[in-house]
């Protein structure tokens, strides 16, 4: 019996996660950005904010995405104002990436990362591994099957040694 439950308990984890790939994001462009579509793909889901000190991490997210979207990863940014450091509105956004950082990376309209509010994929990672944003620029890996791969704070670059070996084992090719 115990066996059994071990198995149910396990199954109902894996479907747990299931869910986020069914999660739908408002596409900073208007419709949407399906999480399903990128199934079987690694995504790095980055929540942003416009006038943050850790701002200029954007260039560090497009290089990233630049670098290995070829073979497969998506680079979510994920604008937020639950710390109170963006922009009005997802069109001063929009402009301020593309201007100041040449940002052509996905990107969701602005969106609620923590509290009673936040979105459904951060509520499944917070149900899953107890990881919330605390700040902006906190980035969250899932792999190609839809789990958690890890996560880190806004103080772990893009570009960082730690993001890229956990990125690098997941990506076509590999």
């Amino acid at each position: 019996m115990r066996y059994l439950l071990a198995i149910f308990l396990s199954v109902v984890a894996v479907a747990a996660w299931a869910a986020p790939r069914d999660v739908v994001f408002s596409n900073i462009d208007g419709g949407q950005h399906d999480f399903s579509t990128w199934a079987g793909q690694p995504v790095l889901v980055v929540n942003t904010a416009s006038e943050c000190g850790f701002t200029g991490q954007y260039a560090g997210l497009q290089a990233l995405y630049d670098t290995y979207k070829a073979r497969g990863l998506v680079v979510l940014a994920v604008p937020s104002d639950d710390f109170r450091q963006e922009l009005g509105s997802a069109a001063e956004v929009k402009e301020f990436c593309e201007v100041n950082f040449g940002l052509d990376l996905p990107m969701t309209d602005i969106t609620h990362v923590k509290g009673p509010k936040a979105h459904p994929f951060y509520k499944a990672v917070k149900a899953e591994t107890g990881f919330v944003p605390r700040w902006n620029f906190n980035k969250v890996l899932i792999g190609p099957d839809g789990a958690v791969v890890d996560a880190w704070d806004s103080r772990v670059k893009p570009g960082s040694r730690t993001i890229i070996r956990a990125i690098e084992p997941l990506l076509a090719g590999s």
